[in-house]
């Protein structure tokens, strides 16, 4: 016990921890000083002892007078006094098959007043430990479940969010209907504009081709008219020389003629200007009917821009929803690693403190081993002892039965 190396303490130290920690009720209040120092009860060292155990392995007190539901006994009212012996017996398989032997010789040991303080150390240290350990683990064990909770937090939140890429790549089907029926307006309404677009210019063609062959035909006449009064002027002169008539009827004449040509002149002018005017005031109602037609086809085009300007930003909120998504998914995705990450140190935490508590429960059995080979050759010595006094004690009465006989 020299070679160990947990801290020692003092007498009082022990005292207050096994008040405080190990022993309850009656049996802390009635513990003093004098029972373990300098001359230990071994009474108290057996309940001290026994009650570490209980503490170590979770078997509390009412736990000994509890007859197990599984035990095969025909009468169990007859061991009811017995029960508590019989469970503290039956639970050294428990306590490492702690023989009785092993507990007399420690319990010897300790009577010496030097190694009592240290064994009672030893003990506190280890319930130190323990519970040191337990913390440690216990606070593993929180991590890992709320890591594991994180995990399933953030599993059903990226499930949600495929469900809800799924919902925007897919139209709603409240909104299937109208969406098709705004395509098919804006198809129905690009074919209608197109078709009436193409008659009323096929119709303005039409009447502006027949007002052009109409100027042209009075063109004609009037150019017909111009030539035929150049020819009758020529005919008047030719006559005008061939006949000779006083001055006055040629004087009469003339005027007479140059009154009737006015008068045809200003009645085939008066026609022509009409029928100019006509085809004018025509062309000006074709000119009006077609700017009434271009502004029906831009008001007709504005529409549909708008529709299509509609469409357009329906698509780019539903692009940039989907942005939105596969961002927050990504980040989701970010923060899963993370915990992943955080999970898998604790799992290698876990294994390090797993491969440290394999180690200790090593060379605890290594120290058993020691230990029982300790006991061994004590046993072994105090047979040899024995021995040796039954053979001097033998010698003795020999000796004695013959100084008797002498």
């Amino acid at each position: 016990m020299d070679l160990l190396t947990f801290p020692r303490y003092n007498p009082n130290d022990i005292i207050t921890h096994i008040r405080n920690q190990i022993l309850t009720g009656s049996e802390a209040k009635n513990l003093s000083k004098n029972d373990l120092f300098p001359n230990p009860k071994p009474e108290v060292l057996h309940m001290i002892f026994m009650r570490t155990l209980q503490n170590v392995y979770g078997i509390r007190l009412e736990h000994f007078y509890m007859m197990p539901v599984n035990a095969d006994i025909m009468y169990p009212q007859i061991v009811e006094g017995f029960l508590p012996i019989f469970l503290l017996c039956s639970s050294f398989p428990i306590m490492g098959h702690i023989e009785t032997k092993t507990l007399i010789l420690c319990y010897s040991s300790l009577l010496e007043a030097k190694r009592t303080a240290r064994f009672l150390s030893g003990i506190l240290n280890f319930i130190h430990f323990q519970e040191s350990r337990r913390e440690i683990y216990m606070e593993f064990q929180w991590a890992y479940k709320s890591a594991l909770e994180k995990i399933q937090q953030l599993q059903t939140a990226n499930q949600e969010a495929a469900v809800k890429l799924e919902k925007l790549d897919t139209i709603p089907v409240e909104q299937k209907a109208e969406f098709k029926q705004l395509s098919d307006d804006i198809q129905e309404l690009q074919q209608v504009l197109n078709q009436d677009y193409r008659q009323k210019t096929v119709s303005l063609q039409e009447v502006t081709s027949q007002k052009k062959a109409e100027v042209a035909e009075r063109t004609r006449s009037l150019n017909q008219l111009k030539v035929t009064m150049a020819t009758l002027k020529e005919e008047q002169e030719q006559l005008e020389s061939k006949i000779v008539e006083s001055p006055e009827e040629l004087k009469n004449y003339k005027e007479h003629m140059k009154e009737t040509v006015q008068k045809l002149k200003k009645t085939k002018v008066r026609n022509l200007e009409d029928q100019i005017e006509n085809g004018q005031i025509e062309l000006k109602n074709a000119a009006t009917d077609e700017m009434s037609l271009k502004r029906l086809v831009n008001a007709k085009r504005e529409k549909l821009s708008t529709a299509e300007i509609r469409i357009k930003k329906k698509h780019e909120d539903v692009e940039q929803y989907k942005r939105t998504v596969f961002e927050y998914c990504n980040r989701v995705q970010e923060k899963r690693g993370a915990v992943y990450e955080k999970v898998t140190a604790i799992h290698k935490e876990i294994q390090q403190v797993r491969l440290k508590v394999q180690q200790l429960n090593e060379n605890t059995e290594k120290e058993k081993m020691k230990a029982q080979e300790i006991y061994l050759n004590l046993r072994a010595g105090l047979e040899k002892y024995h021995e040796a006094l039954a053979k001097i004690a033998e010698s003795y009465a020999a000796s004695r039965d013959e100084k008797t006989t002498s």
